[in-house]
């Protein structure tokens, strides 16, 4: 394969593993683009996916996005892709990435033979570009890149050499796209190591080659202007959202509060002789027993109670023998 070119787009790749990156930082060290994962297997989600994107966004590098395969079968791989799309629609789908969504397929941990790995790929680059709307390119090892047929060349390739030495021909790539060149790189805003990738091209021909991809002509600046409004309008909705999800549950807690208070009231409305006024319910009671002035088996307020009590003190209910 070949060699990478004089003022080549640096970039790099990022999982849950870099921990918080300071993107502004990684821009201003050299690095135009970069790779996040996005999920794994049929479920898993890398919790700094949403985070990651936002920030590379917003510090002006291109976006794309990757899923590790642990597939042994070819629906299993199916159910993958699914998963990987659905996964990229919380960022807008995978024609909102600025470069084509990955399938990082670099082990074997079913022990399949080549023939069944090749498929195993195959279902879902197809299933992926089926569900998603994009083609998708290829991850891989130099090494594991030997498993592929001649059919998976279509696909543009990022090879993964830790080496200065170029990578390998394979039976479906004479030439890479994306060369993940180390894996134990420093670059500013990031602690700690971090994969390493260069683009065969320029910063200019890297924003050019996936600028209209799939055949689709590149916006005007009038749909670029459009967008990027629909884009704030998204955002201020979003805000909106938020700000209308917590007057609600203020809201809903202040209701609460009232409900409690309402039903305290209703109790104390129709509450049985509280101890304090058994002694007074009693001396009315005994005013005159054959018709007593109170039921005391009925309920009766809290209010009515404390009457009871006061009226009590005043001699009201005093019997002269």
């Amino acid at each position: 394969m070949q060699n990478r070119s004089p003022n080549a787009a640096e970039g790099i790749d990022v999982s849950r593993y870099q921990g918080t990156i300071d993107w502004k930082r990684v821009r201003a060290d050299g690095k135009s683009f970069a790779f996040i994962k996005a999920s794994q297997g049929q479920r898993y989600v890398d919790p700094t996916f949403i985070t990651n994107a936002k920030g590379i966004r917003a510090a002006g590098l291109l976006l794309g996005a990757y899923h590790f395969v642990d597939a042994t079968s070819v629906n299993a791989a199916k159910a993958e892709a699914r998963h990987f799309a659905e996964v990229l629609d919380q960022v807008g789908g995978a024609k909102a990435l600025d470069l084509p969504a990955v399938m990082d397929y670099e082990n074997n941990p079913g022990k399949l033979n080549s023939a069944a790995i090749h498929e195993v790929a195959l279902a879902f680059l197809t299933e992926f570009e089926r569900v998603s709307g994009r083609k998708p390119i290829v991850y891989t090892g130099n090494a594991f890149a030997a498993h592929f047929k001649a059919p998976l060349g279509s696909y543009k390739l990022w090879i993964a050499r830790y080496s200065t030495r170029v990578p390998s021909d394979t039976t479906a790539w004479k030439s890479w796209d994306f060369w993940q060149y180390s894996d134990s790189g420093r670059v500013d805003g990031i602690q700690g190591p971090v994969d390493l990738n260069v683009y065969a091209g320029t910063e200019a021909e890297l924003r050019q080659a996936f600028a209209g991809e799939e055949g689709e002509e590149p916006m005007t600046a009038e749909e670029k202007a459009a967008f990027k409004a629909l884009q704030q309008q998204v955002a201020a909705l979003e805000n909106s959202r938020d700000v209308l999800k917590q007057t609600l549950n203020e809201q809903s807690a202040y209701i609460k509060k009232v409900d409690q208070r309402v039903a305290e009231l209703e109790a104390r409305q129709a509450m049985p002789v509280p101890a304090w006024a058994k002694e007074a319910m009693a001396a009315a009671v005994t005013v005159n027993p054959a018709s007593p002035i109170v039921d005391a088996k009925l309920p009766s307020s809290y209010d009515f109670y404390r009457l009871l009590v006061v009226l009590n003190r005043l001699g009201i209910f005093k019997t002269t023998k």
